[in-house]
């Protein structure tokens, strides 16, 4: 079915017979059942609906942590100076933190420095550990960063100054020349665990280290920020990660942690809190810091231990978090989307309106989200273009990046499948605007539209949502599931904050859902909303609205269907 944004929208097909196995196996519903399968749970994950799953350690007897552990076993003996570099990001500044708390439990001194964004660019580049080498450090650890630095991991090894890389970045041969290069993405034993982002690798290396010391330390308090990391990264919330989830959701006493509780009662946020709010609340404002400031000070944050400092930093950066989305709504304000549509390209390359260099990642962000194509948006520094580049699940970005870089045709850059940034001369945009068009025509996936099941009104219910939530929590490659109803009027819909909509839905039996769509304003999917007063087919997810202590289940719109029929 074609939707009023443009996409066809089919059920997901999965084969009756499998499906009644999963239930009658597990005693499951058919609903959850299809979500299963259509995801490809493996045994554990299905497990750990029905029974507690601790979170393993799959990285005990790995080579590349034991020669990790090796290295600094020997550094902490000999009494060496450490120094650590991290990125500007939640990951890199939760990694740098995750080392720096361990240092501080054996009563180890360690110097850290986040690159400054706007100063220094991203990563370990040569010119940045130039600057550090001046801190006369014996061992450089490189955290979510590293990868593609080979001139700067040359450059050290010259100097005899030993390092170690723990990261999860696209990386190509010939690898820097690190006494320890931890990258599940490179050729290794540890490929299936290519989905964990930098924050969780340090922490099971950490982990590791204590138990091959017999150290006596507790560090699991730290969970909740390597799964703030991973979701800010946009990691999948499968496996381990999810395994993770679990355990700290069901357990959030014992993972009750000061910045986020703090953050939300300043939010006004009286609930308990969930795991959206790491991704929607929590990491925009730690990530704030990075984008119009000093990111160190976020591993100051989580790092210290007096409260004052805690709660200044805090306060900080919600003003920060503030000023940036009042950039981002200016600079969203001005995209002239009408214009956008009629660019015919597969990956969108926009630089001819000047944008600040920290928020470039968001807006290519949105762009995405509302031209639902990989986005690359530039920002003019000195005499070169900064990009940031978010794509889609069926191309990825930070593979085609690299090979650009080997083709000369951007100065620098690195990333992941979903999100990377480099720097071009303005000479070169045009160019790199047809390679990555022609590489995406070649290289891209399936992207299917599908919703999982069509449902009822009648059917919905909170026993419903918890029965299909079981196969949460959801998030990256688990995303709350689609559900297609039809036959539903719009009633009483309204602007709220000039961004998003709020209105009644209303079945053929009178039965009204609150719902909500956070699409762009000048979306087809909130026009239509706004404007048709006809029945119409609703793709929605469901979530659970909690207010003064009141549940109530409300419908997130994602998209529209006024002729049912149209193919």
């Amino acid at each position: 079915m074609l939707s009023v944004s443009g996409k066809n929208w089919n059920e997901t097909s999965i084969n009756k017979r499998i499906i009644e196995k999963i239930k009658n196996d597990n005693n499951f519903s058919e609903i959850l059942s299809k979500i299963l399968i259509s995801r490809k749970f493996d045994q554990i994950e299905i497990n750990s609906i029905k029974h507690n799953i601790e979170i393993f350690n799959p990285f005990i007897k790995n080579h590349d942590f034991i020669k990790g552990f090796k290295i600094l076993e020997d550094s902490i003996k000999k009494r060496e100076k450490i120094v650590i570099i991290g990125d500007y990001d939640v990951d890199g500044c939760v990694s740098t933190s995750l080392f720096v708390d361990f240092f501080n439990l054996i009563k180890k001194e360690v110097k850290y420095y986040i690159p400054n964004r706007f100063i220094d660019g991203y990563g370990a580049s040569l010119r940045l550990v130039k600057k550090i080498i001046k801190k006369k450090p014996d061992l450089i650890i490189m955290l979510d960063c590293g990868s593609n630095n080979q001139e700067s991991v040359e450059f050290l090894n010259s100097k005899n100054i030993k390092s170690i890389i723990i990261d999860h970045h696209e990386i190509y041969r010939p690898y820097p020349k690190s006494g320890c290069l931890i990258n599940p993405k490179k050729e290794c034993t540890y490929n299936e665990f290519d989905y964990l982002c930098t924050s969780s690798l340090s922490y099971f290396f950490i982990n590791s280290f204590i138990k091959e010391n017999n150290l006596k330390i507790l560090f699991q308090k730290n969970l909740i920020f390597v799964l703030l990391a991973s979701i800010c990264d946009v990691m999948p919330l499968r496996r381990l990660n999810r395994v993770m989830a679990i355990k700290i959701f069901n357990n959030l006493a014992k993972y009750n942690n000061y910045i986020i509780s703090k953050i939300l009662e300043l939010k006004k946020i009286k609930r308990q809190p969930e795991i959206n709010d790491l991704g929607f609340i929590i990491g925009p404002i730690l990530n704030s810091a990075g984008r119009l400031g000093d990111a160190n000070k976020i591993v100051e944050l989580i790092t210290s231990k007096n409260f004052e400092i805690k709660n200044k930093i805090i306060n900080q950066i919600i003003t920060l978090n503030e000023k940036r989305k009042a950039i981002e709504l200016d600079y969203i304000r001005k995209i002239k989307f009408n214009e956008i549509s009629k660019i015919n390209e597969n990956v969108l390359v926009l630089h001819e309106n000047i944008i600040n260099e920290g928020i470039i990642g968001i807006i290519a962000s949105r762009l995405k989200d509302y031209f639902d194509k990989p986005s690359i948006v530039l920002s003019l520094t000195g005499n070169e273009y900064k990009a940031s580049a978010r794509s889609t699940l069926n191309f990825n970005i930070g593979r085609f990046i690299k090979q650009a870089i080997d083709r000369n045709m951007i100065i620098k850059g690195g990333g992941h499948n979903l999100a990377a940034g480099f720097i071009i001369s303005k000479n070169k945009i045009n160019e790199f605007k047809v390679y990555i068009n022609n590489a995406f025509t070649k290289n891209k996936s399936v992207q299917l539209n599908e919703y999982i099941s069509k449902i009822s009104p009648n059917a919905i219910n909170t026993e419903f949502y918890k029965n299909f939530n079981k196969a949460g929590p959801f998030g990256p490659n688990n995303n709350n599931p689609v559900f297609l109803i039809e036959n539903m009027k719009i009633f009483k819909p309204k602007i709220i904050q000039n961004k998003f909509i709020s209105f009644y839905a209303k079945s053929k039996s009178g039965k009204l859902f609150p719902s909500i769509s956070f699409n762009f304003l000048e979306s087809e999917v909130n026009k239509t909303i706004l404007f048709n007063k006809n029945e119409m087919s609703l793709i929605v997810q469901l979530k659970e609205n909690i207010w003064n202590n009141k549940k109530k289940l409300q419908l997130i719109v994602l998209d529209a269907i006024t002729n049912p029929n149209k193919a």
